[in-house]
């Protein structure tokens, strides 16, 4: 019997996560993550580098190109 692929790879803070599922909460984003709750969840399409704030209650439909992450600011040295 073949292994089983995953469904989907979630891009968070660029670590890939196998998942299975058509759908992923932003409580399950922060527990595969290892992400604090003080802290925003934000996805990103990498189709446009859109980013958009999820709410805590929020559920995503998965899509190809989509990732999630905290936001990082970055400025000259």
């Amino acid at each position: 019997m073949a292994p089983k692929n995953p469904k989907y790879q979630i891009d968070i803070e660029g670590t890939l996560h196998d998942w299975d599922e058509d759908t992923i909460t932003v409580a399950q984003i922060r527990e595969l993550g290892d992400l604090p709750s003080d802290v925003p969840v934000i996805v990103i399409d990498f189709k446009d580098n859109s980013e958009d704030e999820l709410a805590e209650d929020a559920v995503i439909a998965l899509k190809p190109g989509q990732g999630f992450a905290k936001k990082i600011g970055f400025k000259r040295g």
